[in-house]
């Protein structure tokens, strides 16, 4: 084959770091956005953020005194000429949220006790930092009751070798004799002080700790439970230890059968086995509560529902302007020059960001007015493709913007893919949304009889009859995504 040069001509996407950055932003939520500005902060001088949490903190100066005016809430003087941090040639307005002055920074209205802020001692209670309470856990809690016990120095050693072993829900996972088989055996221990251990352990505040099971743990409580008559004590007893698999299944039948009773004890065996916690320990976990803040804000206005962003989750940046008045006389590096091109392509970036975000979340509104006028049952089905039309985007960005990005609405706090769904169709030839479904189907299962719950089969026939074409496999799936038990656990006496 002969080997020559030719020439073509051909179009490729090419994407520009802006266009990266642009992609990137889009795609994070608010808490990966913050992280991410963050380290941006840190890594490029010429950018600032006005909105920033320690703002109204107490500065410390370089000799060790605390900025007064810092500390009594008073705004930086602006540099002469100059309205933001920004040059005058690049400022742009103020209503976006990135704006380049900072005008609504203010001291707070507020005259508590008849006096000034800055007019407070400086020993004040509200001076002093709030300081949140240690929390105790399971093992110290128990311990510090083992010691108080008065046992001596042995049995009381077992007893925090045996807590060692619980669980965060307060179980005892690992048996009484593998824990024997670990002890040295110079110590001479004997499998009677480890049962004794075990039951002191059982003892204890809270009530069914050191359980090995979970009909052990209720027992425990029912035999300490006070106020309960002597023969539901019993009756309760029987069940937990001996039929507990056909208490949670509801198989009142065989139970009535098995222990000779009627609905009526069965009735107060069930109000006392709720008074029991089945997880004693897991009040003494420390779970860090998540909270989502929404990126969107839904209210009702006069002419229908408005939509804005919320100011909270936008935050303000601006450049430097003593870096940028430099790079203007031409007295700083050419690496500075990069980086303030950065920062600029940060501040559209982020605008364009929180601008399709918008735009997007106002075409899901207008799509889905009877939703927040009437509720879930009234969702009409709805794809991507169908609001990228709308806008002229394409279904990928649709797709970066709803994904982790949340709307607050007068129903409730919603994730945008929440008003996107799959459709059914129905007799008249219409689509209902599977969202909407999902609802009318939680509807029907909590004004349901609870001695006689409807069936998957049932409630497919009463769709049915509203219209809304559906199988009996379609509810059950439905049904578990609502995380509604199936039919034999709804049923109670």
């Amino acid at each position: 084959m002969k080997q020559s040069l030719q020439l073509r001509t051909s179009q490729h996407l090419a994407l520009t770091p802006q266009l990266q950055q642009s992609i990137r932003l889009l795609q994070l939520s608010t808490l990966e956005l913050h992280q991410e500005l963050e380290q941006i902060l840190t890594d490029n001088p010429l950018l600032e953020r006005l909105d920033d949490p320690l703002d109204h903190s107490v500065r410390l100066l370089a000799d060790g005194a605390i900025n007064s005016a810092q500390a009594s809430g008073e705004a930086p003087a602006a540099q002469p000429g100059q309205e933001g941090g920004e040059p005058a040639d690049a400022a742009k307005p103020e209503a976006d949220g990135f704006e380049d002055g900072d005008r609504d920074r203010g001291e707070p209205d507020g005259d508590w006790g008849g006096e000034g802020g800055g007019a407070r001692s400086g020993d004040d209670e509200d001076g002093r930092p709030q300081l949140e309470a240690c929390s105790v856990s399971l093992r110290e809690h128990l311990s510090e009751q083992v010691r108080t016990t008065g046992c001596n120095a042995r049995d009381r050693a077992l007893a925090e070798l045996v807590i060692d072993a619980l669980d965060d829900n307060g179980y005892l996972e690992e048996p009484l004799d593998d824990i024997h088989t670990r002890l040295p055996g110079e110590l001479e221990i004997e499998m009677d002080e480890l049962r004794c251990a075990l039951a002191l352990v059982q003892s204890l505040d809270p009530v069914g700790c050191g359980a090995r099971s979970a009909a052990e743990c209720l027992a425990l409580q029912i035999r300490r439970m006070p106020g309960v008559p002597m023969v539901t004590r019993r009756l309760a007893l029987k069940i937990v230890e001996g039929y507990l698999t056909w208490f949670a299944q509801r198989e009142y039948t065989k139970l009535k059968k098995a222990l000779d009773c009627d609905d009526e004890d069965l009735r107060e065996v069930q109000a006392v086995v709720r008074l029991c916690n089945p997880h004693p320990g897991a009040a003494f976990t420390a779970n860090a509560s998540d909270y989502v803040v929404p990126d969107v804000i839904v209210r009702r206005a006069k002419s229908g529902w408005s939509v804005m962003l919320n100011p909270d989750v936008m935050p303000r940046l601006r450049v430097n302007s003593l870096y940028a008045n430099l790079l203007k006389q031409g007295k700083s590096e050419s690496q500075m020059g990069a980086q303030l091109q950065e920062a600029k392509w940060l501040i559209k970036n982020m605008r364009q960001r929180f601008d399709t975000i918008l735009r997007v979340a106002e075409a899901i509104v207008e799509r889905q007015r009877n939703f927040f006028s009437h509720g879930a049952v009234a969702m009409r089905p709805l794809v991507l493709r169908e609001i990228a039309d709308t806008l002229g985007l394409h279904e990928s960005t649709i797709s970066r913007v709803t994904t982790q990005k949340y709307m607050l609405t007068p129903h409730g706090m919603f994730e945008l893919k929440y008003f996107f769904g799959s459709h059914v169709a129905t007799e008249a030839g219409g689509e209902a949304s599977s969202t909407a479904i999902r609802a009318l189907i939680a509807q029907l299962t909590g004004a349901e009889d609870p001695k006689n719950p409807l069936s998957d089969s049932k409630i497919a026939e009463m769709l049915g009859e509203q219209g809304m074409v559906i199988a009996r496999r379609t509810v059950a799936k439905y049904r578990e995504a609502l995380k509604i038990p199936p039919v034999s656990l709804r049923k109670s006496l």
